[in-house]
């Protein structure tokens, strides 16, 4: 599973995959912080974080769009993938870091620069999370698990 812990101590968690964009069609202003400590600010469409068992919907449709290597997680792999939507570059953003992954004790956090942007997990927009200009949300694999069953 896939949680997100924001700067105000709220922790959304989510089967399938994290979401942190506009509610409209407006682009999602924002620096994104890699685990390593690179930064980046970014326009985008948003930003999914998604688990092995959100293999078909947001996380698969960027991961063909851009024709992606990057291995996804398989349902039960303790892992998780990123993916920025369509970022786009200006002179104030860049489209360098765009996907990757992560794992146990790595995070991926995302700093609002935008008046208001939602964060929800599993599509699940009604239950959405403000994030005003100059909040912040990390981005993690949960310690709670999904056990599958055969």
């Amino acid at each position: 599973m896939v949680q997100a812990i924001t700067d105000d101590g709220q922790q959304p968690t989510a089967l399938n995959e994290i979401y942190i964009g506009q509610a409209s069609h407006q682009t999602a202003r924002y620096t994104l912080t890699l685990p390593g400590g690179r930064t980046e600010p970014q326009a985008s469409s948003g930003l999914i974080v998604s688990t092995g068992t959100g293999a078909t919907g947001w996380r698969r449709s960027a991961w063909l769009e851009r024709k992606s290597t990057l291995v996804l997680p398989a349902a039960a792999e303790q892992h998780l993938a990123w993916f920025v939507r369509e970022a786009w570059p200006s002179p104030a953003t860049g489209t360098a870091c765009t996907e990757g992954d992560l794992v146990t004790g790595q995070s991926l956090t995302l700093s609002a620069e935008s008046d208001q942007l939602l964060l929800f997990g599993d599509g699940i927009e009604t239950d959405a999370i403000p994030l005003a200009w100059g909040q912040a949300a990390s981005i993690h694999l949960a310690t709670q698990t999904l056990h599958l069953l055969n």
